[in-house]
């Protein structure tokens, strides 16, 4: 079976290579954990585009490019680091090679478990490319290409067991062994040999029970977006040694490749889906969907097509204290393609195995494809509201070496796909002890997130001209194993000039 996820992270990797983390490509911002009172150029695009008529912060240089700046990240307050690094690693290789690590019945057996309860998100970026330029008369004006994939999932023991385990899963009292020409059906047990698993062809069980009874208390959520943004900002009035007001605007048109958003709680369970044919999902012979045909290779093809809105103000006060707040992302993507939702049925029989490699992002294919664990049925379109957020910081510079801050990042709607799930507070700052050397840590937590304590280096050669730097939103993940996150931003070509 095709790995539908690798063939999203090799795309999003080819160049060069939480719910919704909150620092987007910067990674300068990313080491600090504050991003609203710091970031400018079009690394302000969709944080703060007010920060555009800060200029660039080095005498001389007005325009700034780069490209090639990645984020990936996974946090969940239930698995250990060294279990989300193993997730990681089989997600690369699934990427970068057609070789995975198949598990066999025990690991599946253990990976139900984990992952019973476990909230996981999963996110990557990565920025194309990106175009700024800063005049303090004119303001600024900024550009960039971002790639962003978010994935946020809590399965209930009984859904985890069936994604993992299958046909095999204990909700089925009965399989249907075949050896040979030999037919039987079994009593589904645990001491059943490892021969016999390997011979059955389907579970089934004597009272099924509905979709939404086996799923209840689950959630998964997926989004995967190119996005084309754009912004504006400048001084409005004031002086920066006294008090100045800054304000800013942006937008996007947004490429959607795929969303798929499962919720079933007491309400019953409620799926809609919009995937690009890239994915390679079997759907079968369901009616009533616009079915995007595509045998080709390269960038996939988008299902959906969408805007967002950005509004920012700032003020500087004293030459020292800055107090930023935005609004991002007002608006929505509508799906015209492969658009399915899904029917509450019985589930009486399965005939599919469980997944084959640890890897709970492959689950979606589990689902949708022909035989899976959803009935589904085909819709002409589907409108997505955005995953909005507003935001509110301050930083303060005392120092021309020294500067920390603050930063408030909550959700508009946290059921949409991709929406922090609630409040994240952040404390941080940078220092530059040289030069030509910045360093960052910080702290943030709520949200999903308990304890992060982000860490990152900067090098800024030839006063600001080149730029590159690396950092982590949990530097925990080096020194304990009890950390529940796993992350890396980095950033190699950003030029000045």
């Amino acid at each position: 079976m095709k790995k539908i996820y690798a063939s999203l992270v090799l795309a999003l990797l080819t160049v060069g290579t939480v719910q919704s983390q909150t620092q987007s490509v910067a990674f300068p911002a990313v080491g600090k954990g504050v991003a609203t009172p710091f970031v400018t150029d079009y690394h302000c695009l969709g944080i703060n585009v007010s920060g555009l008529g800060w200029g660039t912060g080095y005498k001389g240089k007005s325009f700034t490019m780069g490209s090639s700046e990645f984020g990936f990240g996974m946090y969940s307050d239930a698995l250990t680091a060294d279990k989300l690094k193993n997730l990681t690693r089989t997600i690369w290789s699934q990427a970068t090679s057609n070789d995975s690590v198949p598990i066999d019945y025990e690991q599946q057996l253990e990976a139900a478990g984990d992952y019973a309860e476990a909230g996981i998100s999963l996110f990557v970026d990565f920025n194309w490319a990106g175009f700024a330029y800063q005049n303090e008369k004119f303001g600024g004006i900024a550009f960039n290409v971002r790639e962003n994939y978010q994935w946020d999932s809590k399965l209930n023991q009984q859904t985890s067991d069936l994604l993992f385990r299958g046909q095999l899963s204990s909700y089925f009292d009965s399989l249907t062994v075949v050896f040979g020409t030999d037919t039987s059906v079994i009593a589904n047990n645990t001491t059943i040999s490892t021969d016999t698993l390997n011979a059955v062809i389907s579970g089934s069980v004597g009272i099924p029970l509905k979709l939404s009874d086996i799923t209840k208390g689950s959630t998964m959520r997926m989004v995967w977006n190119r996005s084309y943004n754009f912004g504006y900002g400048r001084k409005l009035f004031g002086n920066d040694s006294t008090f100045a007001v800054y304000a800013g605007i942006g937008g996007r048109f947004i490429q959607s490749m795929a969303m798929f958003n499962l919720v079933s709680d007491d309400e019953g369970v409620r799926m809609y889906s919009s995937i690009t044919p890239s994915f390679d999902i079997n759907y079968g012979n369901v009616s009533g969907a616009n079915v995007l045909d595509y045998k080709g290779r390269g960038i996939p093809p988008a299902v959906g097509n969408g805007y967002g809105i950005d509004f920012a103000v700032s003020a500087k006060l004293f030459g020292k204290l800055n107090v930023s707040a935005a609004v991002n992302n007002i608006g929505s993507v509508t799906y015209k393609s492969n658009v399915y939702t899904v029917k509450d049925t019985l589930v009486g029989n399965f005939s599919l195995s469980g997944l084959d490699e640890a890897n709970i992002t492959n689950s979606v294919n589990q689902m949708l494809t022909d035989g899976g664990l959803l009935t589904l049925r085909g819709e002409e379109k589907y409108t997505v509201n955005n995953a909005a957020d507003f935001r509110l910081g301050a930083s303060f510079e005392p120092f021309k070496v020294l500067r920390v801050g603050f930063d408030m990042v909550a959700p508009f709607n946290k059921e949409n796909p991709g929406s922090v799930q609630n409040a994240i507070f952040s404390f941080g700052g940078d220092i530059r002890p040289v030069k030509w050397l910045q360093l960052s840590a910080g702290y943030y937590g709520g949200g999903i997130y308990k304890s992060n304590i982000p860490v990152g280096i900067t090098f800024i050669l030839k006063d600001g001209a080149y730029e590159c730097g690396i950092s982590s939103r949990d530097a925990l993940t080096f020194f304990t194993k009890n950390s529940n996150s796993v992350s890396t931003a980095f950033g190699f070509a950003r030029f000045r000039f």
